[in-house]
């Protein structure tokens, strides 16, 4: 009888962030700004069916980098947990807090017991009435929760893209600003000849129920 090949947790884990984190730096980065009147989400996407960013409830948003047929079970599974909530109990209920906390424990779970850790990244964001009480969520592959205020991104090139951000961001900032912003970081971070493709959305502060509207080609030029 063979023994059991023994690899250390340490190693282990070590191991699955690693090919985790190549997996999701294949793809395009997304960011997502506060403004004066919403929440922006931006990021390259050449393709025109296959969306990264979408509603999930009245005023929250879900946006996505790495295996898209990972991050669309995910996506499903928030968009019927939502649902369900808001039916069940009241649409209040429904926050990006718990969305996020949702994510966070299904990916540190999958990370933790499966044989393959998701290659994915994700954000939640949900607008307020008033720009300080925007909420933005980034969740990691293994189920790291992070809360960012005014402005986030995720995918392999975050942590370049919010140093880029950080630099020119200001409160109050107007939704034209806030595209240039984000399209002139995304440029900035980008290893080839430039954008194939944009995809954006906003959530719009001042609508009454359902905040989401994607932008048009129009809107990002």
């Amino acid at each position: 009888m063979s023994l059991p090949f023994y690899v250390p947790p340490e190693q282990l884990m070590k191991d699955r962030a690693e090919f985790a984190r190549k997996g999701i730096a294949r793809g395009k980065s997304m960011v997502a700004i506060s403004y004066d009147g919403g929440v922006l989400l931006l990021g390259e996407n050449p393709s025109r069916t296959l969306q990264k960013i979408s509603e999930v409830y009245d005023r929250i948003a879900f946006a996505a980098v790495g295996k898209q047929n990972e991050f669309e079970q995910l996506r499903v599974g928030g968009i019927r947990r939502a649902d369900i909530t808001g039916y069940a109990y009241s649409r209040a209920d429904v926050t990006a807090r718990s969305l996020a906390t949702a994510y966070a424990q299904t990916l540190g779970h999958i990370f933790t017991q499966e044989v393959k850790p998701y290659e994915v990244e994700l954000m939640v964001v949900e607008v307020g009435q008033e720009q300080g009480s925007d909420t933005l969520f980034r969740i990691t592959y293994d189920g790291t929760l992070y809360d960012d205020r005014e402005f986030s991104a995720i995918g392999g090139s975050a942590e370049a893209l919010t140093a880029h951000i950080g630099k020119a961001f200001a409160p109050g900032m107007t939704l034209d600003d806030a595209i240039a912003l984000a399209k002139e970081a995304c440029l900035a971070v980008a290893h080839d000849n430039g954008a194939s493709g944009w995809e954006a959305a906003i959530l719009d502060r001042a609508a009454r129920r359902r905040a989401f509207r994607r932008l048009g080609s129009a809107e990002l030029e």
